[in-house]
């Protein structure tokens, strides 16, 4: 988890350099000059941005040189070294400062009307939509919805209201279908489901004229499952084959594991067991494939660890729990604690596969770090599980750690 939290850090400092109008070359020799030493680099301003360091003893000159607070800089560090403590969560508005600095409303973006817009234009796109994918993982949909729809908003009129080449306009329409997909995510953890239908459709629209068909899957796949979760179960395993279909075997190797995955959710939801079980393994087999092309940045999520989670939903859907509570323990081990939304959903699948498992009072232990984590967390996603829980614990309401979860969480 180091890793990923260092290049999230490196990433967010690499859009505050673009957003100053500052190379890599300009932001080292403006550091020399306030350090008054000739100590960095272009390739060590790099290696920041790759997430390979963190830039501990620059952060002030940093704060200077990029018109950031120094707090804001510190608290990034502090979390990319792992140092944090997790228990001073940041409000949804800090953290999307954070991923999404300065320019939230999409004005400055569409204020090119009229105009010729190039590679630089489409490459800031691209970086709001990693931003907003980046403050998905720590802000919950009630709380990024408006910020999201947003940022939909003012990429289609930049696309609209400007002139470009074909390259460019191809990269414009792809930056726009992964924010509309990202947009269709936070609205469905929202629990505006039709909003999230709309975003999807109009992303697919905007990918296919891009020609960006591991996108198309993508966005596909994500109103495949949400389709499979809100009781349109035939449709979404349509779908969710589609869009597997679609994309074709020449997919990036993380973009089909993802289709896959979401195949076998699909299936589970349908009932049907054979059929889920084996799109599992087809995930799994796709995910250590050799691979010629380079992961999608919207794959970056994808991992063989997130591939034992939804085994792990898969075998508590099912009602194997001895398969699904040794994955799910061992996956929250060393899970990223400031995912709250993420760690909450694995902890409610514990709860109900360690039910099933006849281990009321190890769930109950479960259940209660979940709804503690989701207590303030506006995500439709937590609130329906949450429910679940509590209703899979209620026939163990004699057993007094059961009873003591289910009266303090009634409401």
């Amino acid at each position: 988890m180091g890793d990923a939290k260092r290049k999230r850090f490196g990433a967010y400092l690499a859009q505050l350099r673009r957003d100053a109008g500052k190379s890599q070359r300009q932001l080292a020799e403006a550091l020399c000059r306030a350090s008054g030493t000739a100590s960095v680099t272009r390739n060590e301003v790099s290696r920041w941005e790759r997430g390979e360091r963190v830039p501990d003893g620059w952060l002030p000159a940093l704060s200077t040189a990029l018109s950031v607070s120094l707090r804001t800089l510190e608290r990034g560090a502090a979390h990319a070294r792992g140092t944090d403590t997790g228990t001073d969560r940041p409000s949804p508005a800090e953290a999307l400062a954070y991923f999404l600095p300065d320019r939230v409303d999409p004005g400055p973006l569409a204020s090119n009307a009229g105009r010729r817009v190039g590679a630089s234009t489409a490459a800031a796109l691209t970086d709001r939509a990693h931003g907003l994918r980046l403050a998905d993982d720590f802000i919950a949909g009630g709380d990024l919805l408006v910020p999201a729809l947003r940022e939909l908003d003012g990429a289609v009129r930049l696309y609209r209201e400007s002139t470009h080449s074909e390259e460019t306009g191809r990269s414009l329409l792809s930056s726009i279908g992964e924010i509309a997909q990202i947009a269709g995510w936070i609205a469905s953890d929202a629990g505006e489901h039709d909003q999230a239908e709309r975003a999807y459709r109009l992303g697919i629209s905007a990918a296919r004229e891009a020609e960006d068909l591991a996108l198309v899957g993508n966005l596909a796949g994500s109103l495949a499952y949400q389709l499979s979760n809100t009781g349109r179960e035939d449709a979404g395993l349509g779908l969710a084959r589609a869009a597997l279909d679609e994309a074709g075997s020449s997919a990036p190797a993380k973009a089909r594991a993802l289709y896959l995955d979401r195949v076998a959710w699909a299936h589970t939801k349908a009932g049907e067991a054979g059929p889920a079980m084996r799109a599992l393994g087809e995930a799994h087999e796709a995910m250590v494939a050799e691979d010629s092309q380079e992961a999608p940045d919207w794959a970056y999520w994808v991992s063989p660890e997130e591939l034992d989670v939804m085994d792990a939903r898969v075998y508590t859907e099912l009602r194997r729990p001895l398969r699904a509570v040794p994955l799910l323990q061992e996956v929250l081990s060393r899970y990223d604690s400031t995912h709250t939304r993420e760690l909450a959903l694995y902890l409610s699948w514990l709860a109900v596969a360690l039910v099933d498992a006849n281990e009321p009072e190890e769930a109950a232990q479960a259940a209660r770090r979940m709804l503690d984590l989701t207590a303030d967390f506006a995500s439709d996603r937590t609130a329906k599980r949450a429910r679940i829980v509590l209703s899979k614990l209620e026939p163990y309401r004699d057993i007094p750690e059961v009873r003591e979860v289910l009266d303090g969480h009634a409401a």
